[in-house]
């Protein structure tokens, strides 16, 4: 049975839903509103979206949206399951190391200019000793957290956008959402899907998974890169410790897990645990990309069959 597809420009590159099935061409058109009305929810690139507003309220709770009130549980949720390494609440850091205005050209699909190596030692990241991410919660529809607290939602919005356009394509035959790298796949059919996961040096695909009903994430060094104000290059992935783009050792980690929220969490953790313990967020299974050495391909459960 063939399969509709509708590609559109949000979260600062590009998306794809694609579904077969009975009524699949018009549940792809209330997909893509859906994703755009997410997106303008979400973005903090424009300063009327309501996570903008939220952001510059100085009440400590501040009434919100079904998807804000999403997003601030998985603030938290992120922060705990990863010990603090997933942290939303960096955004002053990430600003500073010159992630303003929009997304960096690489991600938005054009030609990345040449940037010098990375200097320095590498090594883990750790979480903030602040941990504002703790702070951050849901309360009788309304988001709670101490003013001044400003949320970045990045990966986390993207999966959690791919989680909620997904429930509404569940009775599709076959469907696949994928929002900029965060997938969510699935349908009546159980069929399996092929994902592919691109080296970030370059060349063939280091590995293929298949994936009847789940998610795949990934997340890296390579792609969101820029230079800095101070001419140095740097990237989206901060090490909560010390406020810094984080050199850990790892280039890229590609997580499975049950939802798309799940494994971008899972993913960006482990580039952030460095080579020794980036396995071990991969719980679901994955791989993990160090700066040096091969590859390494971290055994799955049952949403992932090597080819």
């Amino acid at each position: 049975m063939t399969e509709h597809r509708r590609v559109l420009d949000c979260f600062g590159g590009r998306v794809a839903v694609c579904a077969s099935g009975p009524g699949a061409d018009g549940a792809l058109v209330l997909a893509a509103v859906q994703l755009r009305s997410i997106h303008a929810c979400l973005t903090r690139f424009d300063a009327g979206s309501e996570l903008s507003r939220l952001n510059a309220d100085p009440r400590l709770v501040v009434p919100a949206s079904a998807v804000l009130l999403r997003l601030a549980t998985a603030v938290g949720w992120a922060g705990a399951v990863s010990g603090g390494l997933v942290d939303a609440t960096l955004l002053e850091p990430l600003e500073r190391a010159g992630y303003v205005g929009s997304r960096p050209r690489a991600e938005r699909g054009a030609e990345q200019p040449a940037l010098p190596p990375w200097d320095g030692p590498e090594a883990a990241a750790g979480p903030s000793p602040r941990a504002a991410w703790r702070a951050v919660g849901v309360l009788d529809g309304a988001v709670v957290r101490p003013p001044g607290v400003r949320l970045d939602p990045g990966g986390l919005g993207k999966g959690l956008a791919a989680d909620l356009v997904a429930a509404g394509l569940a009775g599709q035959r076959t469907f696949a959402v994928d929002c900029g790298g965060d997938i969510r796949m699935g349908g009546t059919a159980g069929e399996a899907r092929r994902v592919l996961v691109a080296d970030p040096r370059g060349g063939a695909p280091l590995h293929e998974l298949e994936v009847i009903a789940g998610a795949v994430a990934t997340s890296g060094v390579t792609r969101s890169a820029w230079i800095g104000p101070d001419g140095q290059p740097k990237h989206h992935l901060i090490d909560p410790a010390t406020g810094r783009p984080a050199r850990t050792g790892v280039l890229q980690a590609t997580a499975c897990a049950p939802t798309a929220l799940e494994a971008e969490v899972r993913a960006k953790a482990a580039v952030l645990a460095g080579p020794r313990n980036g396995p071990r967020h991969l719980i679901h299974g994955g791989v993990l990309v160090p700066a040096h050495g091969a590859p390494v391909l971290v055994a799955a459960d049952a949403l992932e069959r090597a080819a």
